[in-house]
């Protein structure tokens, strides 16, 4: 025989293509036996060619498939292909693995010529992605019923305050000091309350169709938070330099807009250097593509990105040994962007203060 010949070669290579194949290569006939299989399948079944040989295919199958099976089969003896049908093979050793199939009938023969790949990692990862996010949607759920419970639960003893605070005989407080000072407590409750009257609204739009954008001044919002910090930035001495000369009106929710604030200028005071004044630079910029950006810049303590890379806005993450530290303030301020369309990124290095800056979504 000449081993050169066309037809010789073109056999022997057909054939060597069938015994190395990595997926499975198999010829069944319209009985449901398989007639050939290629080494793949036994070696990954763990059957002998003989086990596979000797019984239905049927019986290989994984028990909630086989009747799904079944009936693509049938469609096949119509002579009608089976494309990337997936269904489950029980291994010699137990073992379940998913196959998806591609098979063409031979209606003349009475055969099936199938190729299948082995998708058991892939299964896996979908599984545990599935899980993943069932886990994350769960945890939303009960993060946003503690804030719900929480606000709902603080408005009572905030209104309490606000009725002894309109009781106060102001006229018999002689003391400059002590009227100021009750007055600014005043002032921080009745922020308070629009706080929680606001974060009360925002959960129930969420449960309904959508949070509400409108466009809210970053200076109004801004001064808002100043005034309800005013204590503690009056104790730390911190400096707060503005410029929102570039744009102020942004499209976003208002809510959302003063918690940003909120958080970044309390991590900002709270993180600062040991004995230096705390510095805060908040400025707006509108970049080449027309996008707002707005600049949060502390001089603080800073962050090694290296570390912290994606996790600076994970829940519960904490970067420091702070003890009023709750890992949750750079998580709601990525919430608050990313849901509404807009991006946040942080430029920061060990004692070389943080920048964060938030994209609006146009």
């Amino acid at each position: 025989m000449n081993v050169n010949h066309p037809n010789v070669q073109n056999a022997f290579n057909l054939e060597l293509y069938f015994e190395l194949s990595p997926d499975f290569l198999c010829i069944a006939g319209y009985d449901g036996y398989f007639k050939r299989v290629n080494p793949t399948v036994s070696k990954t079944l763990g059957y002998t060619d003989e086990e596979l040989y000797s019984k239905k295919i049927s019986e290989f199958i994984y028990h909630e498939d086989q009747e799904t099976t079944a009936q693509n089969r049938e469609n096949l003896t119509n002579n009608n292909p089976l494309l990337n049908f997936e269904n489950r093979y029980v291994t010699n050793g137990g073992e379940i693995i998913w196959l998806s199939w591609t098979s063409m009938p031979i209606h003349n023969e009475g055969v099936v010529f199938a190729i299948a790949k082995n998708i058991t990692h892939k299964k896996k990862l979908e599984e545990d992605r599935n899980s993943h996010i069932a886990s994350l949607t769960s945890l939303n759920h009960n993060l946003k019923q503690l804030t719900y419970t929480t606000s709902h639960d603080l408005r009572a003893p905030v209104n309490n305050l606000l009725s002894l605070f309109n009781m106060l005989d102001h006229s018999k407080i002689t003391d400059p000091e002590t009227l100021e000072f009750v007055d600014m407590l005043k002032l921080a409750t009745d922020n308070l309350k629009e706080t929680l009257d606001d974060y009360l609204d925002v959960l129930t739009q969420r449960d309904g169709v959508s949070v509400v954008v409108e466009d809210v001044s970053l200076q109004q919002s801004l001064a808002i938070i100043t005034r309800s910090l005013k204590s503690m930035l009056k104790d730390s001495n911190t400096n707060i330099n503005v410029d929102f000369s570039a744009v102020d009106l942004v499209k976003f929710n208002k809510a959302y807009l003063e918690s940003i604030f909120l958080n970044l200028i309390t991590n900002a005071v709270k993180y600062s250097k040991p004995y230096v004044n705390p510095v805060i630079s908040i400025h707006s910029e509108i970049d080449y593509d027309g996008q707002i950006k707005l600049f949060v810049r502390d001089e603080g303590q800073g962050f090694d990105m290296e570390k912290v890379k994606d996790k600076i806005f994970g829940f519960n993450q904490r970067f420091t040994n702070n003890i009023d530290s709750k890992g949750i303030g750079l998580y709601l301020v990525h919430n608050h962007v990313t849901g509404l369309g807009g991006q946040i990124s942080v430029e920061s290095a060990p004692n070389k203060g943080a920048t964060f800056i938030i994209t609006f979504h146009k």
